[in-house]
C-alpha cells in the first residue's frame, strides 16, 4: 500500500499498517488452523489470504520468490508425513517403516495445505516490517515491559552483523593461517570465535544500554508514535473473517476434525 502523493508521513494515508495488527492477524489465523488437521479449512483459509495479500498491494514478484520458498518447506513436511503417518485404508507401498495408504496420503495434502495457509500470513504481512516499528508497537499498542522490547530489538539489530563477522574471522584466520586445513575444523573453530565474539558484543551493549538509562524501570518515553486506528482494526477483522470462515467451510462439509478428538 502507497501513500498519495504529498501525504505527510504522519497522516493515515501516509503511514503503513502498525506491525501489531499484522502479528495479530497471523496469529488469529495460525490459532484456528492448528485446531483441527483437514484440507478443507485449509484450502479455504489458503484461498482467503492470497486475497487479502493481494488487497495489501504485496509485490507479485515478492510472492511468487517467498512463495516458493514457503512451498518447498511445506512439501518437504508433506512427504514425511506421506511416508512415515499412521496407515490407514489401502496401503499401496510398503517398505520397512515406510507406509504409503490412503490414510496417509489425505493427511500429507492436509499438512501440505495446513503449512503454507499457516506460513503465507506470518512470511508476508511482515514483508516490509522494520524491527524498530515492530518495537514500537509491542511498547505502546501491547504495552509489554520497555525493558524486554528495548532489549530484543537490539539483539534483532544486531543479527545482521553475524554474516559480517563470519567473514571477517575468516579472512583474519586464514591471514593468521589458521584456517587452511580441515574445513569441518575450520568451521567448529570459527563458529567458536563467533559465539565468543557475539557474547562480548552483547556484554558491551547491555553495559552501554544500562548507562544510558534503557533499563530503567519507570514509564519511558518513545521518539515515534504507533498508531492503532481503523486500518489495523479492520486488518485484524479480516483475519478473524478468515479463520471464521474456514472452521465454518469445514464444518459444514463435514471435515472437521478437532485435534483433541485424535
Amino acid at each position: 500500500m502507497t501513500a498519495p502523493s504529498g501525504a505527510p508521513p504522519d497522516s493515515d494515508a501516509g503511514r503503513a499498517l502498525n506491525p501489531v495488527a499484522k502479528l495479530l492477524t497471523a496469529l488469529v489465523i495460525a490459532a484456528a488452523l492448528v485446531l483441527s488437521v483437514d484440507w478443507v479449512s485449509a484450502l479455504t483459509a489458503l484461498v482467503l489470504e492470497l486475497v487479502l495479500i493481494l488487497v495489501l498491494g504485496v509485490r507479485l514478484r515478492t510472492l511468487l520468490f517467498r512463495g516458493a520458498l514457503i512451498v518447498v518447506a511445506a512439501g518437504l513436511t508433506a512427504v514425511t508425513i506421506l511416508l512415515y503417518g499412521q496407515p490407514s485404508g489401502t496401503v499401496y507401498w510398503h517398505f520397512l517403516l515406510v507406509n504409503v495408504s490412503d490414510g496417509s496420503i489425505t493427511l500429507a495434502v492436509a499438512t501440505f495445505l495446513r503449512v503454507l495457509a499457516i506460513a503465507l500470513p506470518s512470511v508476508f504481512l511482515f514483508v516490509d516490517v522494520q524491527p524498530t516499528e515492530l518495537a514500537d508497537g509491542l511498547g505502546q499498542t501491547l504495552r509489554l515491559p520497555a525493558r524486554f522490547v528495548l532489549g530484543a530489538l537490539a539483539g534483532m539489530r544486531l543479527v545482521g552483523l553475524l554474516n559480517q563477522d563470519w567473514q571477517y574471522l575468516g579472512h583474519a584466520r586464514r591471514a593468521r593461517g589458521i584456517g587452511d586445513d580441515g574445513r569441518i575444523r575450520r568451521f567448529a573453530g570459527q563458529a567458536f570465535a563467533l559465539l565468543v565474539f557475539a557474547v562480548r558484543r552483547g556484554s558491551k551493549l547491555a553495559t552501554a544500554m544500562e548507562a544510558r538509562g534503557f533499563g530503567a524501570r519507570t514509564d519511558r518515553t518513545w521518539a515515534r508514535p504507533s498508531v492503532f486506528g481503523v486500518r489495523e482494526v479492520a486488518l485484524v477483522l479480516a483475519g478473524v473473517g478468515v479463520a471464521a470462515t474456514a472452521i465454518t467451510v469445514a464444518v459444514l462439509a463435514g471435515s472437521w476434525n478437532f485435534i483433541g478428538t485424535r
